[in-house]
């Protein structure tokens, strides 16, 4: 049986007192059970506080992205290497802000995510199609060659502990939600790539979270379908109660 992984994504939202708070309210709460994974993916400025205030907790926590080279002449860049360093255990490679406002590709993200299997982090790989992909009936195609060219050149136990997060763009904080059953459609569509790149028994293992404009209230019927495992949320992971009831919909 496959864990459901609910994770937040602050993006660039909240300043440290702010996110020393939300772990102050959120680490005491968190349902003890193994079958949820509950994480934070923060900015960068947070992480080391983040990490201190977390450990013995059962929140784990993750950076929004990182660079692929482990150091160098590389202004403003954060390597895999002072991530480890931090404590930090996950980090998000791909979303689609980064993909369209810095110009990320596919190639990147498959660098990013064999330098995240070499320093220790479990990557968050995250695929999804615009609008017009969608309308166009391109939105199978575009994901799978996302998963193909993202995890290209992985053993296959390292495509086991990946997590992919399927996020099409259109409903990422737009209010707007795929349906479960479409969402779904999707999400078995790339647990059958895995199949294809890899074997059943790595697909089977493989999480695959679902994500645009998830919140408490649709949270429970995404995660009843059979190929969706958890979410990467935005908006509704900023608040520690609403944080807190996503996790706990990962329980039932």
């Amino acid at each position: 049986m496959r864990k459901k992984v609910i994770a937040g994504n602050w993006k660039m939202n909240k300043v440290l007192t702010e996110a020393e708070q939300f772990a102050d309210n959120v680490t005491d709460k968190l349902p003890n059970d193994d079958n949820v994974e509950a994480i934070v993916c923060a900015p960068f400025p947070f992480l080391p506080s983040l990490v201190e205030k977390t450990k013995g907790s059962r929140l784990q926590v993750g950076a929004q992205n990182m660079h692929f080279e482990d150091s160098g002449a590389f202004t403003g860049e954060v390597s895999p290497v002072m991530l480890k360093d931090l404590g930090v255990t996950y980090v998000v490679i791909g979303h689609s802000e980064r993909r369209e406002h810095f110009a990320e590709t596919d190639q990147t993200v498959n660098k990013k995510v064999h330098a995240a299997f070499n320093h220790g982090l479990t990557p968050i790989v995250c695929v999804g199609e615009s609008l017009e992909q969608r309308e166009a009936n391109q939105t199978m195609n575009h994901t799978e060659q996302q998963i193909k060219k993202g995890l290209e050149g992985l053993r296959h136990d390292q495509v086991a502990d990946t997590i992919i997060a399927y996020e099409p763009i259109w409903a990422i904080g737009t209010g707007k939600t795929a349906s479960s059953a479409d969402a779904n459609e999707v999400c078995a569509h790339i647990r059958n790539v895995v199949k294809e790149m890899t074997s059943g028994d790595i697909a089977e293992q493989v999480v695959i979270q679902y994500g645009g404009s998830v919140k408490p209230a649709n949270i429970d019927e995404l995660l009843t379908q059979s190929d969706i495992d958890g979410a990467l949320v935005g908006g509704a992971s900023l608040e520690a109660e609403s944080f807190q009831q996503l996790v706990e919909a990962g329980t039932t």
